[in-house]
């Protein structure tokens, strides 16, 4: 099995995730710049990754500090975490990670060496917590797969693109390992390649049956029926059920409606972000247009070529069946299933 992100020795290790399936290669990073850095050129990526990455990146901020004062060293915490915080703008797990590194440096009294321990203690945390709970999303999914189903999914959302396990695949792990004899049909993913590098690469690791197939054929699967239904993670996830994720996961959940198909999204509940009440409110990053101009440097449009490049897209919620989380599955209308939800985990 692979380490996605870990802290060794007071620094930050990640798996390089822009050299596979080509090379393995880990990345020692000695420097919240470097995290940062790092979460920018999609090293690392997924959200709940970011979310884990963003916290160890505020733990290694803290370990670097030398400042003693504990009025500056904290002014100086907070630089740092606004500075992961510009990194990505659409996945809400980093601001949500963030916000919790924030307020164990708001509510610490103590010294500056006890605040740099109790750091990189939550940044652990995060990320145990992560794989808990891509594990009971993965246990409350598999209960909607049937024996022998054909699953199509999009980008990246095991493994790779968090802590570990998955949350889309950590849906599909959980029932091929209940021996439903499972297939998996994985989208390219244009224009990184998640999909065909990443998802493709975890799946055959673990000896999952996977079809890999261009983007633009899946209507042409569906309308032959070799598809019973689809699976995506999530970027952020809006109150009212709007869906933010990897671009073209809008047009998987027109498709599917239109072949009667159920379109999950698997997600932890640090997803679905409470204070914004529609997808319309979502940030959409904008990626360089090297990306569609280009395949892993190698250019493949005109010289001088225009090219957008919008890394997601926005899936109301009536085209989403429901999203799986590691509380249980939401059903619509998701606006109310929602804010019930939040409002038991606050009654706990």
């Amino acid at each position: 099995m692979f380490t996605t992100v870990d802290w060794r020795e007071n620094t930050v290790v990640m798996l390089d995730q822009t050299l596979l399936p080509r090379r393995v290669v880990y990345r020692r990073l000695r420097s919240w710049q470097a995290v940062a850095d790092a979460i920018k050129r999609l090293i690392i990526r997924g959200a709940p990754a970011i979310g884990v990455a963003g916290a160890m990146g505020v733990a290694l901020g803290a370990v670097r500090l030398k400042r003693k004062d504990p009025d500056g060293f904290k002014r100086e915490l907070k630089k740092i975490i606004r500075g992961l915080a510009r990194t990505r703008p659409t996945a809400v797990n980093l601001f949500w990670a963030l916000e919790r590194m924030e307020r164990i440096i708001d509510g610490h009294t103590g010294s500056t060496d006890s605040l740099k321990e109790r750091l990189v203690e939550e940044a652990l945390k995060i990320k145990k917590e992560d794989i808990e709970i891509n594990q009971r999303i993965g246990s409350y999914g598999a209960r909607l797969i049937k024996k022998n189903f054909t699953i199509l999914t999009h980008c990246n959302a095991g493994g790779l693109a968090t802590a570990g396990y998955g949350t889309a695949l950590g849906v599909i792990r959980r029932a091929h390992r209940e021996g439903k004899n499972i297939r998996v049909i994985v989208d390219e993913t244009r224009p990184v390649l998640q999909g065909a590098r990443l998802t493709m690469w975890e799946l055959m690791k673990e000896g999952i049956p996977a079809t890999l197939i261009t983007d633009n054929m899946a209507g042409h699967m569906m309308q032959k029926g070799m598809v019973d239904c689809v699976i995506v993670g999530a970027d952020r996830i809006a109150v009212n059920g709007d869906v933010a994720n990897k671009i073209g996961t809008y047009t998987l959940a027109t498709l599917a409606r239109a072949h009667r198909l159920p379109f999950y999204v698997a997600a932890p509940t640090s997803t679905i972000d409470i204070n914004i009440s529609s997808g319309q409110e979502i940030p959409i990053e904008e990626r360089p247009p090297a990306e569609v101009t280009h395949i892993q440097g190698v250019r493949i449009a005109p010289k001088g070529a225009e090219a957008k490049n919008p890394a997601f897209d926005v899936t109301p919620a009536r085209l989403v069946t429901a999203i799986i989380t590691e509380r249980g599955v939401l059903r619509p209308p998701f606006k109310k299933t929602i804010r019930e939800l939040f409002r038991e985990a606050r009654n706990r």
